[in-house]
């Protein structure tokens, strides 16, 4: 990756990408009668769609000729098609206020710099762009984005064209993390909005009801697609390493202020986080949705390969559900 590239789109982290090109990110349910995810298919993609005409040339055939069009222009145009590919997912990324914690995590280094503290925003923003290069680059599948707090912000749909993936990572660079965090609209409007059974990805912190996300979970379900839920969370969220007196400030909602002693609040803290993650895990893992924590702690060299190639070990022994 030349350094241009690296600057416009520095969630693109080569260590990162060299150590998943390997692996698989694979469907486990039956998608519209075949294997979704499984290149070993006979089907070189299971449908087409209509693309776009272009003027016929010599050579072309008459059967793809569109006659409704020569009727109206009296000009031969031919349609062309798209191949779908085997899976087509869609990656929706949390950009809500409390995923920029910590605000300075790398005293002005750049999300791309290896070993540099990452915010919540860049460790997830990493994570989307990453699986976006395994599934469009190394498996010729298509990926789309989606980015929400408490409604849908901004979305690029799905496609498995190589440039996709450079404005893909773009788009990602050009947002920052703003607004509440809620998920029951934005959930439900995607599980409508998302025309056909396919791979979800959600990529967030989930710092918002769990009700909320049980309801957009069962939506998916019952809509048919395939869902992953990637729970991000900084290490001081989860461990509280806090000592002196602090002062603690609301990213969500401007003007809540809290001084306290942490090390009072410790353990009782760490319980409810503890309670919080159970939940959400047990509520994923009773619908057999994959659920992975990711502390920012964490290099994503490391923990993006071995979350995939768990979920590998597991597709390939037969967990495919229908």
């Amino acid at each position: 990756m030349n350094n241009a590239a690296n600057e416009s789109a520095p969630h693109l982290r080569p260590e990162v990408l060299t150590r998943i090109s390997r692996l698989e990110l694979r469907a486990r349910r039956i998608v519209e009668g075949f294997v979704s995810g499984m290149h070993a298919s006979p089907f070189k993609g299971f449908s087409i769609e209509f693309a776009d005409h272009r003027p016929y040339s010599p050579g072309d055939e008459p059967r793809h000729i569109d006659w409704r069009v020569y009727a109206k222009s009296n000009r031969f145009y031919v349609k062309e098609y798209e191949v779908e590919t085997n899976v087509r997912t869609h990656l929706l990324l949390d950009c809500s206020g409390s995923m920029a914690y910590p605000e300075h995590p790398g005293d002005g280094a750049a999300p791309g710099d290896p070993g540099a503290r990452l915010s919540k925003w860049d460790y997830a923003a990493t994570l989307a762009v990453s699986l976006a290069h395994l599934l469009v680059l190394e498996q010729s599948d298509a990926a789309g984005l989606v980015l929400f707090d408490e409604q849908v912000r901004a979305q690029l749909p799905v496609s498995a064209k190589r440039a996709s993936l450079m404005e893909l990572a773009e788009f990602v660079t050009r947002h920052a993390p703003a607004g509440k965090t809620d998920l029951v609209v934005p959930l439900a409007e995607l599980a409508g909005r998302i025309p056909r059974s396919g791979l979800v990805i959600i990529i967030s912190d989930l710092l918002a009801d769990p009700e909320a996300l049980i309801d957009g979970l069962q939506r998916f379900e019952a809509a048919r697609h395939d869902v992953i839920v990637l729970h991000v969370l900084d290490h001081d969220e989860l461990e509280f390493p806090f000592t002196d007196r602090t002062l603690f400030e609301g990213m969500e909602e401007k003007g809540i202020e809290i001084t306290t002693d942490p090390q009072s609040l410790r353990d009782s803290y760490r319980r409810a986080v503890q309670q919080f993650i159970e939940r959400v895990r047990g509520a994923c893992l009773d619908r057999n949705i994959d659920y992975a924590l990711f502390s920012t702690a964490d290099p994503l060299e490391t923990a993006l390969p071995a979350f995939l190639a768990n979920r590998m070990h597991h597709v390939a022994r037969g967990r495919i559900r229908r």
